[in-house]
């Protein structure tokens, strides 16, 4: 945030500018990327592990603790959404009106302020130990299955290598109980006579069962999660297509105020802003009397539920650009304006991966979008003067993605099967 700072700011850093475009040179577009790339490294490093770092803080075998994790969850949201609807209208506001330079100096100042903060609280925080890379963990079931391809799978899944201790091996991490899917797997904790090498079991050819339902855990996720990839694609035309969108349309709200078109997002934010505390307080101790659920609803329910207002969302936009572009040819305003647990954090990181495969799925559509129906010289659905185009027609196009989505996720689902634990997770 500092260089990113800097290249609009400081002089030989900061590119020159007139009254149309500015003229960056070679080094100084070098130096803004850097600092892009800077603080998507950075971002990938905080997101997966501050929800999964958040969650450590409670007691998940006691009913308080699990009650608690899922309030803070609700309020952990609640506060990001009021990042955003302070970036979303403080900062544009300055970035429009007093300069770049201002408009990043202020979050890197924030950033600042928040890792000092961090680093105070250092002292109350239960830390959960690493319990080892999840990913060489699975690597290791992988590699052991195939070394025992031809070894039988024992009727009796007691005789499977599992520890004698209350805990898992895996530091921090509780024992899963074995399940009868994916059996092929199962071979990789079948004891045999090769496993010892010089006097100890090598983890290459022997694996604890918890070891392999971490292995299957993530394979029933699988699915799930490539559901999030198009709901990623509909949420990110709030920055793309509704900001497009949005410069087309009068944005005046009153006599003197107007909101510009970047900051539209706002009202996702006030959305829930507004929503988070009421569904905390109000909706799960509600839903939990009839559910009987003790967060009112399953992770799958409020996924599917999540997916059905993503169909809706684009169904309303593409009615409203219908609205739109009504008005447009009516009254001949073509031209008004042109646009431009041992795997927390990894299963977070995994869930984070469907937002930017959501956005290279954005950017693919309208690709595809753009070349099929540009075909014979027409002007296609997303020309650059958003008058003259169709920008419904793909809002239509995503209603659709989004129910195709919506019915492999109930699938899914079903197919979907919760993890059980058992012993405590070890903590400091």
């Amino acid at each position: 945030m500092t260089l990113l700072t800097l290249s609009a700011s400081v002089t030989g850093l900061k590119p020159s500018c007139d009254k149309d475009s500015c003229h960056p040179t070679t080094g100084q577009t070098a130096a803004c990327f850097v600092a892009l790339y800077m603080i998507a490294l950075g971002t990938g490093g905080i997101k997966p592990c501050v929800s999964s770092f958040g969650a450590d803080q409670f007691n998940e075998t006691d009913e308080t603790g699990r009650k608690k994790k899922s309030s803070f969850f609700n309020w952990f949201y609640l506060s990001i959404n009021i990042g955003e609807l302070v970036a979303s209208s403080v900062l544009v506001w300055i970035q429009m009106n007093v300069g770049w330079g201002w408009g990043f100096g202020v979050p890197a100042v924030a950033m600042a302020v928040a890792v000092v903060f961090f680093f105070l609280g250092s002292k109350l925080y239960r830390i959960q130990k690493p319990g080892g890379s999840p990913i060489t963990r699975i690597v290791q079931v992988i590699v052991a299955t195939f070394r025992k391809s031809n070894v039988l799978v024992p009727a009796d899944k007691s005789l499977l290598y599992e520890t004698l201790e209350e805990e898992s091996q895996i530091q921090g991490s509780r024992k899963l109980e074995h399940t009868n899917k994916f059996k092929f797997f199962d071979k990789a904790a079948v004891k045999t006579q090769d496993d010892n090498i010089k006097g100890s079991t090598s983890p290459w050819r022997l694996c604890t069962v918890t070891q392999v339902e971490e292995l299957k855990s993530i394979i029933r996720l699988l699915p799930v999660w490539a559901s999030g990839i198009v709901f990623s694609t509909v949420y990110n035309q709030m920055s793309t297509m509704f900001v497009l969108q949005g410069n087309t349309m009068d944005q005046h709200m009153g006599p003197h105020f107007q909101i510009p078109s970047a900051s539209l997002s706002l009202f996702d934010n006030l959305t829930v802003i507004f929503w988070a505390p009421v569904y905390d307080r109000i909706i799960v101790p509600y839903a939990r009397k009839f559910t009987g659920h003790e967060r009112g609803f399953t992770q799958l329910q409020r996924m599917g539920i999540g997916l059905v207002i993503s169909i809706v969302s684009m169904i309303t936009a593409g009615i409203l650009e219908v609205v739109r572009l009504n008005f447009v040819q009516k009254n001949n305003y073509y031209d008004l304006k042109h646009a431009p647990d041992a795997m927390r954090s990894l299963c977070s990181a995994l869930s984070l991966t469907t937002v930017a495969l959501g956005n290279y799925l954005s950017t693919l559509l309208v690709t595809i979008v753009t070349k099929i129906t540009t075909r014979g010289g027409k002007l296609g659905w997303i020309p650059d003067n958003m008058n003259r185009g169709h920008l419904d027609y793909f809002y239509w196009l995503l209603a659709i993605l989004s129910f195709l989505n919506f019915i492999l996720y109930l699938w899914s689902s079903k197919w979907f099967t919760y993890k059980k634990a058992t012993g405590h997770p070890q903590r400091d």
